[in-house]
């Protein structure tokens, strides 16, 4: 049986499926494989994770979490899933800063690939990545530090598994804390202009969903910490939008239950960050996504752009989400150096309906220098892609150095990052 990934649109072409049970085991693969890759939890929808060699799950190491209060950290193993390292900190009275609208996965790959949450304070998740432990291409354990290993350690964080495949990874933690979290219906469209920053500034986390239908964005989700000196004005309308009044899920009739809870009720950090709850399936997979980052800046024009073809975009979309993130140092982020808007699409499961309107949205954003999250589905060429990364260069040198040989690239890596056919 072939593997595929979570959406079923990649076939992995890997000849084989390694899921080692210690750190030992895993040396020892990559030690002795001529072509290897790392394999998170499948979520990517590009070849990105694949390889014609083999394919390395960390996920079969133990799942160890190691908690320092002094330190402020925890030591995670890089199979976690974000959903179980968040119950185990929220149990001892800690917290990540931010997470994705999907609990469900795992911590190293997720780093890896730029993801991010949204908030105009809150970098990606990668940005909580204090250090991180690497199995390089002799099969050498490898330690990089963000305070004693400077460049290296920022140009290795989000390296879409160019250099290693990572075992561990330790991450800044914060006391626990408590969130509230409403909806808005039907704002209108060209609210935005004017209030773009007010909206994005009224919360610790703040999500825009429209299916481009009509001029309007069709909610409006809104995350705030209960310890905020301001509390939600329940049952208010804001900025015309009209307050919920019922749980809802991001894409019109779909049913909210496997949402997290809504309407201001008082929960667990780890239970309103994310969208969707950990013990849900969000969905079956019957889906593709794209996202565009590009600098805050431009969000209006940006919008307007998308604005113009939204007949041509909305035929083939579930739904569309925009979010902010805060600017950061990490050389393949998305979100280096800027502050960064995202645009979000969740497409039918249809290829070949899809794909020239992914074209399209690309070309609309191009005057704004987009950035494709690395994980989903984009056209950009590849040279175009890889005049929008300043450190690129210094980032071929750090994977020459560290894997010369390039067994680690796989295809898209040798495309998209090193100019190789």
């Amino acid at each position: 049986m072939k593997l595929t990934n979570w959406a079923g649109n990649i076939t992995f072409a890997a000849k084989q499926v390694h899921r080692p049970a210690t750190v030992a085991e895993l040396r020892r693969l990559v030690a002795t494989s001529d072509q290897v890759r790392a394999l998170g939890s499948a979520h990517s929808f590009n070849d990105i994770a694949d390889t014609p060699g083999a394919l390395i799950s960390p996920a079969g190491l133990p799942d160890g979490v190691e908690i320092d209060t002094a330190a402020g950290e925890v030591k995670v193993a890089a199979g976690v899933r974000y959903a179980d390292l968040a119950r185990r900190l929220n149990d001892s009275g800690h917290a990540l800063r931010n997470l994705a609208s999907l609990p469900h996965i795992s911590v190293a790959g997720s780093c890896a690939t730029g993801t991010h949450g949204s908030g105009d304070g809150n970098g990606g998740l990668a940005t909580a990545v204090a250090r991180l432990e690497m199995v390089t291409a002799d099969g050498d354990l490898v330690v990089l530090d963000r305070d004693a290993d400077g460049d290296r350690f920022r140009g290795a964080v989000v390296s879409l598994g160019a250099l290693g495949v990572v075992v561990g990874m330790t991450l800044d933690i914060v006391p626990a804390f408590d969130m509230r979290q409403y909806v808005y219906d039907d704002l209108a469209f060209d609210v935005l202009d004017d209030h773009f920053d007010e909206i994005f500034a009224a919360a610790y986390s703040v999500s825009l969903f429209t299916d481009w239908r009509a001029p309007i964005v069709n909610q409006v989700w809104v995350k705030q910490r209960v310890d905020e000196p301001h509390e939600w004005p329940a049952g208010e309308t804001w900025l015309g939008a009209r307050p919920a009044d019922g749980p809802r899920h991001p894409v019109a009739g779909m049913p909210a239950v496997n949402c997290t809870r809504q309407l201001g009720v008082p929960g667990p950090w780890q239970e309103r960050l994310p969208h969707f709850r950990s013990g849900f399936t969000p969905s079956s997979g019957e889906e593709l996504q794209s996202e565009f980052l590009l600098p805050r800046r431009h969000a209006i024009d940006a919008l307007h752009a998308l604005a113009a073809v939204r007949d041509q975009i909305a035929p083939v979309l579930q739904i569309s989400e925009i979010r902010t993130i805060a600017a950061d140092e990490l050389w393949l982020s998305p979100c280096h150096r800027q502050d960064t808007v995202a645009f979000h699409f969740t497409w039918i499961k249809d290829a070949h309906a899809v794909l020239p309107v992914i074209t399209l949205v690309e070309e609309r954003l191009a005057p704004f220098a987009p950035r494709p999250h690395w994980g989903k589905l984009f056209t950009v060429p590849p040279d175009v892609l890889r005049s929008r990364y300043e450190r690129l260069a210094d980032f071929q040198a750090l994977a020459r150095d560290l894997d010369p040989a390039g067994k680690f690239a796989g295809g898209f890596v040798r495309r998209h990052l090193l100019d190789e056919a």
